[in-house]
């Protein structure tokens, strides 16, 4: 894709700059922290990405906006089997994809084969498009569905069939998060006779409510209202993504009228925000865990006691209050306690800086000891300041003898260094995606242990996987839940990673937003907004 800013999109900026009065009453300009890798929500984890390909695309179910409720999406119903293994999902007749910007048409509506294209894109490794742009389908594998789906056909032009190879609770929630978007097979096969299928990843073409218009990398991505969306169109004609790394920067933009939405505000201006007549302040508890993760394959953190000890050196009060200023609460689970199942009996590990000493010594440990501690280069919803959690838990080691190296990268590339286990220690945190307690869990899972995969402790105990697995089989929530609530105090006593904080999400908008809605898995979403 040209990396070069378009005419258009060259005059959008410069119009934002101003101020866009003229355009505010059908453009809405939301400022966000950071721009995507790519437009595939297959392949992307972060919510950066994630957020920049939803306006494009729909799912078979999806969220209610603002909830964790799955609705009717591009399936208008679905039936299961009285054993639950069996889906059949009945698509919505004459939905329409869009035209791409790079002069591919559809000639025909949403049919069973784009579901198909989709799904097998990152289950077969014979398909076309599986290597385009790397190939790593990681939310696919770690949540097993390779093992999971037993098959997927078409029955019918309108109708899929999707077997599974055993019970799964959460499944029709797993269907409505982002790697379950569904793609034109149509515009896949243009672009492969084109030569071009790199930009099947880079330039989108979905069913969604706006439709894709142009990127400038890191600067703005701008979309378009999509007139014949299949859900009405939408009440905002123009979205525009004005993407600001710094949040004071977009602070200062929302107070210009530079911006209508901005994505997290600083801990220290969330007052004045508050007090200010011409900006709203927005906020929910968030469905997010910030955690430490000790990777178990590296010695001394192949030890528990050596864990232990580490989650024992750090001040974790200390950080709630300089880093958070009362918009968290201490974790000492890996889910928060907004989800069900959540155990209030775990006694989280005190700070005790001679406890920690003891501790290193019966694990053999001498000091002084070299490690690394990798820090979050961006602020993210669970995590406003990863840099200064960094330092601070650097105090906190040097206490006990520890020498911590403070480490980052672009964000792209921590990210993919963490999963493939090149760190010791590293800072990350989850956002929910479905509000089941299984979309936290499998980050401790033995699937996602391996290279490349999001357990990034690289930990795989045998007695968590074991009720991981069972407890995704059952529908009776009350057994689900007593497994959940022994895996937490596995998890708790083997110290895989350590669990910082659950954040309160807080974002504002200008007085003139109508609608606009928090979600409680961090998305931002603008179908159903609109300005006064």
């Amino acid at each position: 894709m040209k990396r070069t800013l378009t005419t258009g999109a060259a005059t959008l900026l410069a119009m934002i700059a101003l101020g866009a009065t003229a355009l505010q009453a059908k453009t809405l300009v939301y400022c966000s922290e950071g721009g995507p890798e790519n437009f595939t929500p297959a392949l992307n984890t972060t919510g950066t990405s994630l957020d920049a390909a939803r306006p494009v695309y729909n799912q078979l179910v999806e969220f209610e906006r603002g909830s964790t409720n799955v609705v009717p999406g591009l399936a208008e119903s679905w039936d299961v089997s009285p054993d639950g293994l069996t889906f059949v999902f009945h698509l919505r007749k004459g939905v329409k994809f869009h035209t791409g910007v790079n002069g591919f048409k559809p000639t025909r509506t949403l049919t069973a084969d784009d579901v198909l294209f989709s799904f097998n894109r990152q289950s077969k490794d014979d398909h076309p498009y599986h290597k385009v742009s790397g190939g790593a389908y990681d939310y696919y594998s770690d949540m097993e569905m390779p093992t999971l789906i037993k098959s997927l056909e078409k029955v019918d032009d309108l109708t899929v069939k999707l077997v599974l190879s055993e019970p799964n609770a959460p499944i029709l929630a797993n269907l409505a998060m982002d790697f379950a978007t569904i793609h034109s097979a149509e515009y896949a096969d243009f672009l492969l006779k084109a030569g071009k299928p790199e930009q099947f990843d880079q330039i989108p073409v979905g069913t969604g409510p706006y439709s894709f218009v142009a990127y400038q990398k890191d600067a703005v991505i701008r979309y378009k209202a999509f007139a014949d969306y299949w859900g009405g169109k939408a009440k905002i004609d123009d979205l525009v993504y004005a993407i600001t790394a710094d949040a004071t920067s977009r602070y200062a933009k929302l107070k210009k009228g530079e911006c209508q939405v901005m994505f997290g505000p600083n801990p220290a201006d969330l007052k004045a925000i508050g007090e200010d007549k011409d900006l709203v302040l927005l906020n929910k508890p968030g469905l997010n865990i910030a955690y430490w993760a000790f990777n178990t394959q590296k010695p001394p953190f192949d030890k528990k006691e050596v864990r232990q000890a580490f989650a024992m050196a750090i001040d974790k009060d200390a950080i709630l209050k300089d880093v958070y200023q009362g918009a968290g609460q201490a974790a000492k689970n890996l889910i928060p306690p907004t989800i069900w199942s959540y155990n209030d009996k775990v006694v989280d590990y005190p700070y005790d800086t001679a406890k920690a000493k003891e501790l290193l010594a019966k694990a053999g440990v001498t000091t002084p000891l070299d490690i690394d501690l990798w820090y979050m280069p961006k602020q993210r919803p669970y995590n406003p300041n990863g840099k200064r959690i960094g330092e601070m838990m650097q105090a906190d080691l040097a206490k006990i003898g520890i020498n911590a190296k403070l480490v980052t990268y672009e964000w792209g590339e921590y990210r993919k260094r963490l999963q493939q286990g090149e760190h010791m220690t590293g800072q990350l945190g989850w956002t929910g995606d479905n509000g089941d307690p299984d979309n936290f869990f499998f980050l401790l899972g033995c699937a996602a242990a391996r290279p490349g995969g999001q357990n990034l402790s690289k930990w795989c105990n045998k007695d968590f996987d074991d009720r991981l697995n069972q407890a995704k089989k059952l529908t009776d929530k009350a057994a689900r839940t007593k497994l959940y609530e022994e895996m937490q105090q596995i998890a708790h006593d083997d110290m895989p990673s350590y669990n910082i904080a659950h954040s309160v999400v807080f974002e504002a908008t200008t007085k003139n937003v109508v609608d606009y809605r928090i979600s409680p898995f961090g998305r931002h979403e603008f179908y159903g907004v609109e300005l006064k």
